[in-house]
């Protein structure tokens, strides 16, 4: 039976944002008939209420920042910043609770939530224009820890100027400054992403559109509300429910690029230039005939566990897929290897070496045998619901795959485009070979080695 797709529709974002002002309302009702909002004090609900709310955030800070790096995309990477802030954050706050760090709370724990929600702004801002690269990604993403491992140093010594006490009419001023501009952040994100939505309507963008309005949400009641009030309760509420939606929106989606709705552009559809590896066992069939199938599955992962880290690890390669005995690696797929042949023929090289020390145990067993080639390929993601992959497809890809097929076993083999980018590797022409699909015979070489 065909999957069924949920159909998004104009009329559902309208009642969804209905539904996203019933807090905003709520706390005007609460502002303007003070006898409703009545007090509530009770220190250990807050200290978990908070706590799980960081909680909640700090995982999604790192699945998201884990599918920025693997794929190298800036707007996800912003996400993650942005979640990383609050959590950062939310978590000094929950410190704040009278009776947890200190005897009394002072102005450092109780403004790291509102500082955190502002941090986290610019990141969501930022996360719904067009950036490129994510090179300087794990910089940023240290000089964030670093502020708030500062921030929680100054709170607990009581250094300046997060000395004063925490009273609400001392914070009530620096908060309406932090408000505006985060609040006006949070609202041009979630246009921009509606935009976004209105052109490809997915449940992921629809989760962080609402998440970004409950988070505005939550700083105007930050500024209004009253200590320990039913409207001061309301924006830890409110934070949860937007770390909530998002937590949901990603266990809904299928666990195969969870993120990919989020991905730029570039990042699905974009070209560029990298080098392609191919790998599989000569003679692979004909052992697979003689042995039992544990057997050969014992010998492939031999093999996968010494050749794997070779090329992954040590050379900095992406692992597109494993299907039996052949692996298909990429390098610059995402834009941040310039050295990309270089990369991928000291990692031919490197996996034969750790293939022939795992061969001299086991004579008996096929060798690898290696193509690599360079070229302009498309970085596409694949496939839907279910069954989607972030993968490289063209000439460059398919070349690759031929070049590896021609390759003596033990041996890595190289195009002329790889060869060109390698002044210093020592080869041997392998002659003119006729490709499938090439209309012309192209020249294939042997490496023998890289001159340092």
């Amino acid at each position: 039976m065909p999957e069924r797709r949920f159909v998004y529709t104009p009329a559902m974002v309208g009642v969804t944002a209905l539904v996203l002002l019933i807090p905003l309302a709520g706390l005007v009702l609460l502002l303007q008939k003070p006898r409703l909002d009545v007090h509530f004090e009770h220190h250990p609900a807050h200290f978990w209420l908070v706590l799980l709310t960081a909680a909640l955030s700090a995982v999604l800070a790192y699945t998201t920042g884990a599918a920025a790096i693997r794929r190298g995309d800036a707007r996800v990477l912003f996400v993650s910043l942005a979640f990383l802030s609050a959590a950062g954050f939310l978590g000094l706050h929950a410190l704040a609770t009278p009776k947890v760090l200190l005897e009394t709370p002072n102005a450092g724990f109780t403004l790291a939530t509102p500082v955190g929600v502002a941090i986290a702004s610019v990141f969501a801002f930022l996360s719904s224009l067009t950036v490129s690269g994510i090179v300087w990604g794990r910089r940023l993403r240290a000089a964030l820890l670093v502020l708030m491992a500062l921030w929680a140093l100054a709170s607990v010594l009581r250094l300046w100027p997060l000395d004063a006490r925490a009273v609400p009419e001392v914070a009530d001023g620096i908060l309406a400054v932090l408000a505006v501009p985060t609040i006006v952040l949070y609202g041009v994100a979630a246009a921009r992403y509606l935009r976004t939505w209105w052109a490809r309507p997915s449940l992921m963008l629809l989760s962080m559109i609402s998440a970004f309005v409950l988070l505005a949400e939550a700083m105007v009641a930050l500024v209004f509300a009253r200590n320990w009030a039913l409207s001061w309760w309301e924006w830890h509420v409110l934070l949860l429910s937007a770390f909530l939606l998002v937590v949901a929106g990603v266990r809904i989606q299928w666990y195969e690029e969870r993120f990919a709705d989020l991905y730029q552009a570039d990042t699905v559809s974009g070209q560029r230039e990298l080098s392609v590896l191919f790998a599989d066992l000569q003679g692979f069939t004909a052992f697979s005939e003689r042995h039992q199938p544990a057997e050969v599955t014992a010998m492939l992962n031999t093999y996968f566990e010494v050749v794997v880290p070779e090329v992954v690890r040590r050379h900095g390669g992406d692992v597109d897929r494993i299907i039996g005995d052949a692996l298909m690696v990429t390098f610059n797929k995402r834009g941040d290897q310039p050295d990309h042949a270089q990369r991928a023929a000291e990692a031919g090289l490197a996996l034969q070496e750790a293939a022939t020390a795992v061969r001299a145990s086991h004579p008996n067993w096929p060798q690898f045998r290696v193509g690599v080639n360079t070229g302009i390929a498309s970085v596409s993601l694949l496939g839907t619901e279910g069954g989607r992959t972030h993968t490289v497809i063209g000439d460059t890809v398919n070349v690759a795959s031929r070049i590896e097929g021609k390759a003596p076993g033990g041996a890595v083999a190289i195009g002329a485009a790889t060869k060109a980018l390698l002044p210093q590797a020592r080869t041997e022409s392998l002659g003119l070979v006729t490709l499938k699909g090439k209309e012309e015979p192209v020249e294939v070489f042997r490496l023998l080695g890289l001159r340092t």
